[in-house]
């Protein structure tokens, strides 16, 4: 097989967004709504298993403040709530406090010069993708990539492969000439229901999810480069 894209997933694969943007940003934007409402890191690790930011507010609204869900304008709030945290993201941003892993920002480089297709699948919102990528690789990174497939393309969400599919797709390739990075078992589970090989490097927060399927499997702080991708796409059918 030849490889011919690499499709990244963004948050906790590209970055450390989770932990060290969205976490923060949303604690920031509860206090300015007025709400006492803390995540801290452990915690915030729980709720990764609910995909996107909104339907993150509203499941941990429902289970641990009913009050708050039964308010009138409960949905303007989640809104609000959600507005003000890519507002917050965005500032940690430009503020440099969300760096590209060292790796992937090399191997994305390197792929521009072998003529490999760039994707981007992500649950999270394009102003956000599209802000991590300028603020680490410069102000065109974004043109780098063939396809950047956000959370409002699709209505289902990883672990639903609806957003590899609409992102193979957009690139017009079959899923055996790419190769998806990812970090989770949802990421995993969309990429292998689109029929896409998939290497995941995990994170602090997936680090005790099953990995069952994956082409490699890398721990935390585990390095890789263009020539490893290479490799385990070319022995992904062995």
């Amino acid at each position: 097989m030849t490889l011919r894209a690499l499709i990244f997933d963004v948050d906790g694969t590209l970055a450390n967004t989770e932990r060290d943007g969205h976490r923060p940003a949303f604690n920031a934007a509860f206090a300015e709504v007025g709400l006492p409402w803390h995540w801290d890191e452990a915690f915030y690790g729980s709720l990764l298993g609910i995909a996107g930011g909104r339907e993150r507010i509203r499941h941990y609204a429902e289970q641990y403040d009913r009050a708050t869900v039964e308010r009138p304008d409960f949905e303007a709030l989640l809104e609000r709530i959600h507005e003000i945290k890519t507002e917050n993201y965005q500032r940690l941003l430009g503020a440099g406090a969300i760096p590209l892993r060292a790796d992937l920002g090399q191997i994305i480089c390197e792929a521009r010069t072998e003529d490999l297709r760039l994707a981007i699948a992500s649950s999270s919102k394009r102003e956000n993708v599209v802000g991590l990528l300028r603020a680490n690789l410069g102000p065109e990174a974004d043109t780098w990539f063939d396809v950047i497939a956000t959370g409002d393309k699709v209505a289902a969400k990883k672990p639903a492969p609806d957003i590899y599919q609409w992102t193979l797709d957009a690139l017009g390739l079959p899923a055996d000439d790419c190769l998806a990075v990812e970090d989770s078992a949802h990421g995993l589970a969309a990429c292998l229901a689109a029929g896409i090989p998939t290497v995941i490097t995990v994170s602090d927060y997936t680090a005790h999810e099953s990995f069952e399927g994956a082409r490699m499997v890398l721990p935390p702080g585990a390095s890789m480069s263009l020539e490893e991708l290479r490799l385990w796409h070319a022995t992904a059918g062995s």
